[in-house]
């Protein structure tokens, strides 16, 4: 099916609206839907939680058929959804009482939006490699420096601004994050966690807010570029969101150690599928 989404008879591209009449006929199975239900809310749940679950995802949309660049955008329908969805959750639990939060978003979304436009212009075979090295910078951090990523409790958080440090590292998180949304929230919580000091619950709050504002960024800019393929994205969405609602009850419950030794064990997870997909 993949060499037929790229090649007419007569060996020319096929456009983007053709390759939407062909995956129409797909997305509709109940193969395919299943696929992308269930994908979705286990993705939702570890990208609540942790991140990468786009390492589930993205591969999820190829299965279909969907080119990597255009698999890619239309995974930015499902994250945005999943997010939204576990911003009000942490918001309903008091987990983004947070007086920097705005400060904190508007970084993100400048890095976003260069990421995004690197990202749609930039040849697809770029985006594995800087997945790969994101991962294993991350585990490197987990193993060898755990601190950074999970601050001990107590621990006062920076306010935003009083650390250049910080400032750069939410904006190079935001611009990953538009670039390639794969693995972005061990970015963010390196961010977050690391630069401005706030407990890992707090952090995924702040985590999935960034994630929320600089989606919506890539995903105008991939709309714009027609590069999102809306059916299957939307019914990946329903998944996700299931699974955001579900992680965020288990992320208020969890006690801090389970919650860095599941980001652990989802970052050295998500550097494997980087390193052998």
């Amino acid at each position: 099916m993949n060499q037929l989404l790229c090649d007419r008879p007569d060996g020319a591209d096929l456009t983007t609206q053709t390759n939407k009449q062909i995956i129409s006929m797909y997305e509709l199975s109940f193969l395919y839907i299943i696929l992308l239900v269930s994908t979705g809310f286990i993705a939702g749940i570890i990208n609540t939680m942790a991140g990468g679950g786009s390492n589930l995802t993205i591969p999820a949309l190829m299965v279909m058929g969907l080119p990597p660049d255009i698999a890619n955008a239309t995974n930015r329908v499902s994250v945005f959804l999943q997010s939204l969805t576990a911003a009000k959750g942490f918001k309903r639990h008091g987990k983004l009482e947070i007086p920097d939060l705005k400060a904190i978003v508007v970084t993100t979304l400048l890095g976003g939006l260069a990421g995004a436009a690197c990202a749609s212009y930039l040849p697809p075979s770029v985006l594995k490699p800087t997945l790969l090295f994101a991962m294993i910078v991350m585990a490197g951090i987990i193993l060898f420096k755990p601190g950074v990523v999970a601050p001990p409790e107590g621990t006062p958080p920076l306010r935003f601004g009083t650390s250049g440090k910080s400032t750069a590292m939410l904006l190079l998180a935001g611009f990953y994050g538009g670039f390639v949304q794969a693995g972005v929230g061990f970015i963010l919580i390196a961010a977050i966690a690391g630069g401005l000091r706030y407990d890992l619950v707090r952090t995924n709050a702040l985590k999935i807010v960034c994630t929320a504002a600089f989606t919506l960024i890539a995903l105008t800019v991939f709309v714009l570029r027609d590069q999102v393929w809306w059916i299957p994205g939307l019914i990946l969405a329903s998944g996700a969101m299931a699974g955001a609602h579900l992680a965020v009850k288990i992320t208020i419950q969890v006690s801090q150690r389970t919650l860095k030794w599941f980001l652990f064990i989802m970052t050295i997870v998500a550097s494997l599928a980087a390193m052998f997909t």
